[in-house]
């Protein structure tokens, strides 16, 4: 083959979307024609759902419907809740991107809707959309050796989330902030995990595989883990006078700091600078601000040592979110699968629309092994 070959398909054009644009020269992220900064703070989270899957902003019966068919969900059926609780208890201590894999995969096994129509697929979307929450929420109290906390009708999914989480209403902005967080985190185009997702239903399997495919794929530290990384670096550093310090040392010994650059991004992430804002006003409002001004040391730190040597790198949306999600009273082993609650909506949407104009994807490879061999009799082989 002469074509030629871009490691990890990088700007490859691998198919046409009307869901999510990322302008990476211009530093955009757009949702259907809604540019990210234009959603945040105003849009909930619920409508971004029903505009990633229909292409519009619903109105206000159509909200009301979709409210109700997510509610209705949010509860955790008996034997999955069992299987989640046995799973955070089991010595082998699988992590709550496994358990929320694994969990995916049987509710789809007993899912008695397997229609193959636009309809189920609906169903089944909504269904993911509530459990991701409600199952993320109850791995995080079980991995604390805490009580399942049943989900409540009368909060949004946003609100109804840390309170299934730490079993207290949550306030005003953090309900707001974690809102926002899961907005920009709804799409991002053809990333690792949407990619691997489309490529398992465009074989016209079920739309719980493609999710646990993208489960699968968002676990890796390449794709998912950044943010955890970003708050494990300054819990091992633990000090605010200490931070530049030991920054430095880490960027001379050639050791990357995450949270920064990106792959598709030439400018700065404009969800990142969404996020620091929100991180700054309820590490405020908190008085623990000791993480987000060690972020910020970090972000000074870092981009300065790049800009001495000619690079203008940007922080991303992992930066900032470390410190807001532990503001919310999250731990740092439920910041990728708290991902999957938001990414749910742009998986689903992705699988809808490949669904709606479907063909099997199938790339080649460039051969760079040998031809022409000869057998040899395994006798006669050295």
């Amino acid at each position: 083959m002469s074509t030629e070959v871009k490691a990890g398909l990088e700007d490859v054009v691998a198919g046409t979307s009307d869901i999510c644009l990322v302008d990476g020269e211009k530093g955009r992220l757009v949702y259907h024609g809604y540019d990210i900064n234009e959603l945040s703070g105003k849009a909930s989270f619920e409508e971004v759902v029903f505009l990633l899957w229909h292409g519009k902003l619903p109105n206000l019966n159509e909200l009301n419907e979709l409210n109700k068919e997510l509610q209705k969900n949010r509860d955790i059926p008996a034997d999955v809740l069992e299987l989640v609780r046995s799973l955070a208890k089991n010595p082998a201590n699988p992590t709550g991107m496994e358990i929320l894999r694994t969990a995916v995969s049987y509710i789809g096994a007993v899912d008695p809707n397997k229609a193959m129509t636009r309809e189920a697929h609906l169903a089944q979307a909504a269904k993911l959309i509530s459990l991701s929450a409600s199952l993320t929420a109850a791995i995080g109290r079980f991995k604390q050796g805490l009580d399942y906390v049943p989900p409540r009708s009368d909060l949004g999914h946003a609100a109804n989330f840390l309170y299934m989480l730490t079993g207290n209403e949550p306030d005003a902005l953090s309900v707001e902030a974690f809102d926002v967080a899961l907005i920009l985190h709804a799409d991002h185009e053809l990333n690792a995990s949407t990619f691997a997702g489309r490529v398992t239903v465009a074989t016209l399997s079920d739309l719980y595989s493609g999710v646990t495919s993208a489960i699968g794929a968002l676990k890796g530290p390449l794709h998912g883990g950044a943010n955890e990384d970003v708050m494990r670096t300054l819990m091992e550093i633990d000090s605010v006078e200490q931070t530049a310090d030991a920054i430095n040392k880490k960027l001379e010994a050639g050791v990357k700091v995450p949270g920064f650059g990106h792959r598709v991004y030439r400018n700065y992430d404009p969800r990142g600078l969404i996020l620091k804002r929100y991180a700054k006003q309820l590490t405020e409002k908190t008085g623990n601000t000791k993480w987000f001004q060690m972020t910020e040391i970090m972000e000074d730190v870092v981009l300065k040592y790049f800009a001495a040597k000619g690079k203008d790198l940007k922080y991303n949306v992992d930066l900032y979110s470390g410190s807001l999600y532990n503001a919310m009273g999250i731990s740092v082993d439920l910041f990728t699968p708290i991902f999957v609650v938001s990414r749910m909506s742009g998986w689903t949407a992705h699988f809808l629309e490949q669904y709606e104009n479907n063909r099997i994807i199938r790339p080649r490879a460039d051969y760079t092994g040998p031809v022409d061999l000869q057998f040899v009799p395994v006798a006669d082989r050295k």
